[in-house]
């Protein structure tokens, strides 16, 4: 079956490519080792079916981060059959520089010329035929966002497939005496070291050159050929066969091939190398890029304006709209607006605003929800007499556990469709830009930012889990362990269940304002945790960052709804797996043991006995031996049990506290929502369900985001670091929050 590899810069339009050829059938896994994500689909090429793999974006091959590694070595190891280069049209040059390395691999090639649309509405034109002409690859004009020239795409990568491309990839020329320098080197290499046909010669020796770490790595790694431990034993150097005088030998080449350059040109060679690759990648501008308006004239933009002729083209609505959104007092204030009507629509459309057609009338999404589950406990009552342990086990541990995280899948559907819309218009890119100054104030570096709204930034729609992946894009070790640790403080999706059930039930009338303090409250205490860490736990130098800004947006209904049904889908998956087995293991711990039958407990009422049955288990237990402690902060033994459950996934809270309040209901009568049955509890106030949001908010990292912080780090110890931090963190504010609240009267 062909492979088709799909590479480009970030913010090319690479993704939605992606999406318009394999539309929704794809898959999401890793790459061997690694905790970069992997996303697979099919596409039909021709009459046969084919793979097509979304390399992570990237603006160089150069190895330095993760992703330019495993985009490197995925076109090197597993050989596709063709690479689709997704280029931005409106950003030629740069993008180019990719298109140019590719070609150095001699991987089969074909440029899909993306964004066409926005470098017209900038004021120039790309001649595709003649920019093929001089690449020597096809060049297929596309609009990703609107699935335009998807066929010509596929045509032309069948006609690279099936060898019905006539022409070779042009050479990147270094120049008479750095050429002179590659070809000894490339001699050297092909004599003495195996490359097994994975390496080109001429490809490795550019590489070694330019002190590539990671070739300077694989290099060390190959072994010698069987004619140069024959050289090796007749010259009677005394190493027959030895690997290392092999690499001895290479080394010594290339140090001489670096020597020579740069006595010749008076610059480090790894800067002539990537000079060259750019005035390649300035000389194809000049060459295919045309003024709009001077299309009749056919002056080229190196012509007219030489190679910065692009940047003099008229100016264009995103630069307008940039002078505004990302204005240093403007800005600030539009993304506070942002945030706060995002809160304000999500909340009235999943659960105030009665708008979805339903039986009786029309009600709220999360009315719906709660009341199919209402529906599902009813249907099984029957079973409370005749078999009361099952009838618990369905009816407090998957209805009332599942079923609860369950009933805010609109609210959560919301929010991802929300966050999409931001981000297929490239505000998210602004955010980051703005927020990067404030961060460097705090010792993050500024790709930190990129993680911290992947986590959850935005206020609502993350992960922890990308987020600290996320990280891999900082080559510096301390900002990437600083990042990954602070990550979790953010908003994920999996808190965001815990804030609707909390505000339902005592901010009714407050809904996003809370949110929004939450939302405040997580940065504040993020950054100041990495000030903390920054200066005290984990020293060393920031690194500069540049940011690049995509031009605006219009997004797409499909691609909107593919990018919310992706997480929302991902969502369902975790409830009906992890969640569940949580719950019912939760349920488990608090069913058994039972009381002695007959004993003390049966002579009091079904509330107070189902009470006492729950103190009585072993998740009551340890429940009870914490709350001396907890009750600093609020918290009593029943909020200790699901807070337990809640290391494994945040969504758990949930599904405990409607375990409990199932098992061990005040009101045995009472059917409604676990937010309703907690306003009505007398033990619970607002000051106290504030202070869980805040504990909630950050505590421990769950399961899965401890893993890939071990991953990530490559030791458990920063894991274990990051859950006790941030317990004793979130149990000083919770505890902090509750008393000074309790002394001023809020606990009323």
């Amino acid at each position: 079956m062909p492979r088709i590899a799909i590479a480009g810069n970030p913010n090319a339009g690479k993704t939605s490519i992606f999406n318009s050829l394999t539309g929704a059938v794809q898959r999401v896994s890793n790459y061997p080792g690694v905790t970069v994500e992997r996303k697979e689909g099919a596409v039909r090429l021709g009459g046969r079916k084919a793979t097509v793999v979304d390399l992570p974006g990237t603006y160089s091959l150069t190895a330095y981060s993760q992703e330019e590694i495993i985009a490197r070595n995925f076109l090197i190891e597993e050989k596709p059959d063709v690479v689709i280069d997704v280029v931005d049209a409106s950003n030629l040059e740069r993008n180019l520089y990719l298109a140019v390395q590719i070609m150095e691999l001699r991987a089969p090639l074909v440029i899909a010329l993306n964004m066409v649309d926005v470098a017209e509405r900038r004021g120039f034109t790309v001649d595709a035929q003649r920019l093929s002409d001089l690449l020597g690859v096809p060049v297929v004009p596309t609009l990703g966002n609107r699935g335009a020239g998807m066929k010509e795409l596929l045509a032309a990568c069948e006609r690279v497939i099936d060898g019905d491309w006539p022409r070779r990839p042009a050479r990147i020329e270094y120049g008479h005496e750095v050429e002179r320098e590659i070809d000894k080197l490339s001699e050297v290499i092909a004599e003495t070291l195996s490359l097994n046909s994975r390496y080109d010669p001429r490809w490795l020796a550019v590489k070694l050159i330019e002190s590539d770490p990671e070739a300077l790595r694989r290099t060390a790694e190959l072994r010698p050929t069987g004619s140069a431990g024959r050289g090796m034993r007749a010259s009677g150097r005394g190493v027959p066969a030895s690997e290392q005088g092999v690499r001895e030998i290479v080394e010594k080449a290339r140090q001489e091939a670096i020597r020579a350059i740069e006595s010749h040109s008076g610059e480090a060679a790894a800067t002539i190398a990537a000079e060259r690759r750019y005035g390649f990648a300035a000389g194809a501008v000049k060459e295919c890029v045309v003024l709009a308006d001077r299309v009749g004239e056919a002056d080229r933009v190196g012509e007219a304006d030489g190679v910065g002729g692009m940047g003099q083209a008229r100016r264009h609505a995103t630069d307008h709209i940039d002078a505004v959104v990302c204005d240093r007092f403007l800005g600030p204030v539009i993304l506070f607006a942002v945030v706060a009507a995002l809160f304000f629509f999500v909340f009235k459309l999943a659960d105030e605003w009665a708008w979805l057609p339903w039986p009786g009338g029309p009600v709220s999404p999360t009315r719906a929800m709660e009341s199919i589950f209402e529906q599902c406990s009813a249907a099984i009552a029957g079973l409370a007499e005749r078999m009361p342990m099952l009838h618990s086990l369905v009816n407090d541990g998957v209805i009332g556990g599942v079923g609860g995280v369950m009933s805010f899948v609109p609210l959560i559907f919301l929010l991802f469709l929300f966050v999409a819309v931001l981000e297929d218009t490239g505000y998210i890119a602004r955010v980051a830009f703005m927020l990067d100054r404030v961060l460097r104030v705090f010792g993050l570096q500024g790709k930190s930012i990129l993680a911290m709204i992947v986590s959850g930034g935005l206020g609502v729609g993350g992960c922890a889990v990308p987020g600290v992946m996320a990280t891999r894009t900082l080559r510096e070790e301390k900002d990437r362990l600083v990042t990954m640790l602070v990550a979790p403080f953010m908003n994920c999706s999996a808190k965001m269940p815990v804030y609707a059930m909390l505000i339902a039930a005592f901010f009714p009338e407050g809904r996003a304002r809370v949110m929004f303090a939450l939302w405040i409250l997580s940065w504040c205490v993020a950054l100041s945790a990495a000030w903390i860490l920054r200066r005290f736990i984990v020293r060393g130098e920031q690194t500069p960052f540049v940011m690049e800004l995509p031009p605006y947006h219009v997004p797409t209904v499909r691609g909107v709804l593919l990018h919310t049904w992706e997480h929302t889908w991902t969502y369902l998956k975790k409830a009906g797996t992890v969640i569940l087995f949580v719950t019912v293991v939760m349920w488990a711990f608090m069913y058994f043991p039972r009381p002695p039958a007959g004993g003390a407990a049966a002579q009091f009422a079904p509330a107070e006995r189902a009470a006492r049955e729950l103190a009585h288990s072993f998740a009551g237990r340890v429940g009870q031996t914490l709350e001396p402690v907890s009750r600093l902060a609020g918290f009593d033994w029943r909020t200790n049990v699901a807070l337990i459950g809640g290391f494994a996934a945040k969504e758990v809270v949930i599904g405990a506290l409607g375990t409990i309040y199932s098992m061990g209901e005040i009101d045995p009568g009472r059917s409604g929502a676990l937010s309703e049955t907690l306003a009505a509890s007398p033990e619970w106030n607002r000051l106290k369900g504030f202070a869980l949001m805040l504990f909630v908010m950050i505590y421990a990292p769950c399961f899965v985001t401890l893993a890939v912080i071990r991953r990530e780090s490559g030791s458990w110890k920063w894991a274990v670091f990051s859950t006790v931090l941030n317990t004793a963190v979130a149990f000083v504010l919770a505890t902090a929050a509750y008393q000074v609240g309790t002394a001023m009267g809020w606990g009323t």
